[in-house]
């Protein structure tokens, strides 16, 4: 009688639960990650968008502070204008940035004021909450980062008023 090598069904099963009792430890540590890398790369496109409406604002003293597509290539644009900066595409920051969508958050950016506009305020929430983060970011004109833990269905911080009510980024 010839014998038979291999693995018996309860070895396969023993395995198997092994590798689901793993992954069911390493999942929501995997998903945490991934919320918190999300999560740092708002807050430092928040910060850049800031510096880029500042940077705005020096180049072109007559409009103030703008709007995040213009920050930008410009609308509709991935790469800057060839005659160079103008108000509508002044390509301080790249079209990934300029586009309001990056890592999972939705990003914005506005000028507040009459011509030119004095104040700004930009900020990011999470497209999904929960899924791509938890914590909604912002920076208004005093340039300070301000965090405040989201929620779902929480909008963009739309005033430099309603961002300055965020705490204070520790």
């Amino acid at each position: 009688m010839k014998r038979q090598t291999g693995f018996s069904l309860i070895e396969l099963l023993i395995v198997v639960a092994i590798i689901l009792i793993i992954a069911a430890i390493a999942i929501p540590n995997l998903l945490r990650a991934r919320i918190a890398a999300n999560e740092s790369s708002a807050a430092a496109s928040v910060r850049h968008i800031g510096t880029a409406e500042v940077a705005y604002n020096t180049s072109f003293p007559t409009t103030g502070f703008t709007v995040l597509v213009n920050l930008g290539p410009g609308a509709g644009n991935t790469t800057c204008p060839a005659a160079g900066p103008v108000t509508t595409g002044a390509c301080i920051i790249d079209s990934v940035l300029a586009s309001g969508t990056k890592s999972g958050y939705s990003l914005n950016a506005n000028g507040f004021g009459a011509a030119p506009a004095t104040t700004f305020e930009t900020g990011a929430v999470p497209v999904t909450f929960n899924v791509t983060g938890v914590r909604d970011f912002c920076v208004a004109t005093d340039g300070v980062l301000r965090i405040n833990l989201g929620g779902a269905g929480v909008a963009l911080p739309a005033t430099e008023a309603a961002c300055l009510a965020y705490p204070i980024a520790q």
